[in-house]
């Protein structure tokens, strides 16, 4: 049913339950970075049990570790993801509102255990035929201690370049659980017009397409920029206005659209945070703080 980088999804019947499966084969050996991020995402998802995020039901491999040439993950079965739904459908209001909801309700828990995803997108995200959402892929997932700065240490390469928060491209100086907030954002203005909203070609072509939308970075904003480089080729650049959110999405319910504003805010530290999304009145047909473990 699906294949990736380094292995392939094949559906299956569970003999013993009688339930329908999916089985992940991982062939991930050959590459020392595969190896890192299947083990990665294994020590993750066997310690994360949530309704928003894939399980792991089994875990088959060699008895003998010489002989192991491939692993097989066996999860719940999810027929689809959003970036084949966005291709083919156009979602109405309550699709987007109530898929929205499920991504934060599990990214909720993910950052309360000091889970940074950071790989988030419209493929990451499987969906069943009764529109339940699950939160998968945890390869480039980091766990972080929040009593440490994680200066310098968290700027390997993450997340595809279209959902990427603009301070991973221009800070040197770690990063914070707000870069998820930023992919769900991306996601959001997809899922309200079926196209990315920032799809860069290159490093600067994101940049500057993030920067044609939420328009030149503050005084404020720049203070958050430590790199020097990256600070003055901002400084730079001709003063780009900030587009109205309206405009972009003329048709889309206002509440979604203020939302959407709070979330891709250039500055991380004036981005809105998990619990205040989940909060906000776009949401509160679903908000529920007593069941959003």
């Amino acid at each position: 049913i699906g294949e990736g980088a380094y292995g392939m999804v094949a559906s299956a019947l569970d003999t013993l339950t009688r339930e329908r499966v999916a089985i992940k084969k991982i062939s991930p050996f050959e590459h020392q970075t595969f190896c890192q991020r299947t083990l990665r995402e294994i020590k993750i998802l066997t310690r994360i049990k949530h309704e928003n995020i894939i399980n792991i039901q089994e875990i088959i491999r060699s008895a003998s570790v010489d002989q192991m040439k491939d692993i097989y993950i066996v999860q719940c079965l999810m027929e689809t993801d959003l970036y084949k739904l966005l291709k083919t459908q156009k979602l109405s209001n309550d699709h987007v509102c109530y898929f929205l909801y499920q991504i934060l309700r599990g990214l909720k828990y993910i950052h309360s255990a000091n889970v940074l995803h950071r790989d988030l997108r419209p493929s990451n995200l499987l969906l069943n035929t009764t529109r339940d959402l699950k939160i998968c892929d945890f390869g480039l997932a980091r766990v972080t201690d929040p009593t440490t700065d994680h200066t310098g240490f968290l700027t390997e390469y993450v997340a595809t370049r279209w959902y990427r928060a603009p301070e991973i491209m221009l800070n040197s100086k770690g990063y914070t659980k707000s870069i998820d907030v930023w992919s769900v954002g991306c996601i959001l203005a997809e899922m309200l017009s079926n196209r990315p909203l920032f799809p860069g070609k290159h490093y600067l072509d994101q940049l500057n397409l993030i920067l044609a939308v939420v328009g030149s970075p503050s005084q404020e904003d720049l203070q958050c920029v430590t790199n020097d480089k990256a600070r003055s080729y901002l400084i730079s650049l001709p003063h780009k206005p900030k587009q109205p959110w309206s405009r972009l999405y003329p048709g889309a319910d206002p509440r979604a659209l203020d939302l959407l504003e709070k979330m891709l805010t250039f500055n991380p530290n004036n981005r809105i945070d998990i619990e205040q999304a989940l909060a906000h009145p776009y949401l509160e047909q679903y908000y529920d703080p007593g069941d959003e473990p």
